[in-house]
């Protein structure tokens, strides 16, 4: 049997909480495993109940007692750094560039806008993508942070990753940060911005796009062993 895609979700919302749940739990690969209205909320309940992707709101209250917003620029590295496997899903009413970026160079793995019904009606979908270690954006989303890097060359860091990403195609995000000496957020920051650069949506897409560019070393021909000698 399949193993569920485990979804954890923190919105201070109880009506948009509930409509996520509903669209989530028509997919039977994926379990709703946690849901939280308070940004105190999260740490203590991802060590509680890991999750392999979180949808995050970006302006949750961090208590009842404390209505200002969490800290989401801090908290996502510390998140990505105690639990590696876990990949963040940020659903926003927010459409600045500024924080698009700054989200996404946090280690977020897409940012989606809530007034986008199109693609949340296939939100399990955009899971599936980012529990597979791809990216998504709502489109206004997606071209408000591409004006930030469509006149940008991938950096040596970033081909770096993805020369890495080939040589070990089934790495994980924890094993890269190892080889790269740098935090698990910074290689997903590193990556999802050459998936966006390269006009891409995951990893696999990246790596055969940038061979075809001539960015990182070719697939090597096959080497068949000549046996017509005795």
């Amino acid at each position: 049997m399949t193993k569920k895609i485990r979804v954890a979700i923190l919105d201070d919302h109880q009506s948009i909480v509930d409509g996520y749940v509903y669209r989530l739990e028509k997919d039977p690969q994926i379990e709703v495993t946690a849901t939280m209205a308070f940004g105190e909320e999260l740490e203590p309940t991802l060590e509680k109940t890991p999750a392999d992707v979180l949808l995050l709101d970006v302006n949750v209250p961090i208590s009842s007692e404390n209505r200002n917003p969490y800290p989401i620029l801090h908290s996502i590295p510390k998140l990505l750094q105690a639990h590696p496997d876990l990949n963040i899903l940020v659903i926003s009413m927010h459409a600045e560039r500024g924080l698009i970026r700054a989200v996404m160079d946090a280690g977020a793995s897409g940012y989606i806008l809530k007034d986008d019904q199109a693609i949340l009606k296939n939100l399990g979908s955009v899971v599936k993508v980012i529990a597979e270690g791809g990216v998504q954006y709502s489109q206004v989303a997606h071209d408000q942070y591409a004006r930030y890097l469509s006149e940008e060359l991938l950096t040596p860091r970033q081909l770096e990753a993805l020369s890495l990403s080939a040589a070990y195609p089934d790495a994980t995000t924890s094993e890269l940060a190892k080889k790269l000496n740098v935090g698990n957020s910074t290689v997903r920051n590193l990556l999802s911005n050459a998936y966006i650069k390269l006009d891409v949506h995951n990893r696999a897409a990246a790596i055969a796009k940038a061979r075809q560019k001539g960015l990182i070393t070719p697939n090597q021909p096959d080497h068949r062993i000549d046996e017509s000698t005795h």
